[in-house]
């Protein structure tokens, strides 16, 4: 999984409120295990017409947001069914960051497993990177996740709580395989201390 330190980047504003996994990436697109291929999918019933065309006042279709790597989102993001597929496809967008004022919190979790920073701000301070990330590409928000901040476009930096394991993990691109390989010494030496003590295992 690709580490995350800081990230500096266009924000496409999505201003609704309760935007679901099936909204995120819709459900006949679940067919794949692959965590590549999604991002053209991503919002697809918000970003395409029925015949395949690009809906044009969609935001991650306008000329200012095609490079987004952050979102700015309403209340609740990521609710509903608890499909994995919605961050792989975030993610496969290019999307790295996602700052709202709630999660759903399998969503939440799914997040720093797919390499993406899940940010909890307060609704004055979300409302604010929401007006930054407005202005498109004249205006950039940057995060630094070691020091757990996010600077809006104007300046102002705002600083956001993150569990010390979470950040750990995202910082050294640690996924639930990449943890479990940073034991693999440990792991070595009991699988060959059991074929010893117990052979017919």
């Amino acid at each position: 999984m690709e580490k995350f330190t800081s990230l500096s980047g266009i924000a496409a504003p999505m201003d609704l409120v309760n935007i679901d996994t099936d909204m995120i990436i819709p459900k006949q697109f679940l067919k794949t295990i692959k965590r590549s291929g999604l991002g053209v999918n991503l919002f697809d019933e918000m970003r395409y017409n029925l015949d395949g065309s690009e809906i044009s006042d969609f935001v991650l279709n306008q000329p200012a947001y095609r490079d987004a790597s952050i979102l700015v989102a309403g209340d609740n993001f990521g609710c509903g069914s608890s499909r994995e597929h919605a961050p792989w496809a975030i993610a496969d967008f290019g999307i790295r960051c996602v700052i709202s004022t709630s999660f759903a919190d399998i969503f939440y979790n799914n997040c720093f497993k797919n390499g993406i920073l899940p940010i909890v701000l307060p609704e004055d301070q979300r409302d604010a990177l929401m007006k930054d990330a407005e202005n498109g590409a004249n205006a950039r928000i940057e995060i630094d996740l070691e020091t757990q901040t996010v600077t809006g476009a104007g300046g102002e930096t705002y600083h956001f709580e993150l569990d010390a394991f979470k950040k750990h993990c995202l910082m050294n691109g640690l996924d639930d395989i990449g943890l479990t390989m940073e034991k693999v010494t440990y792991i070595g030496t009991f699988e060959a201390a059991t074929a010893t003590s117990r052979p017919w295992v």
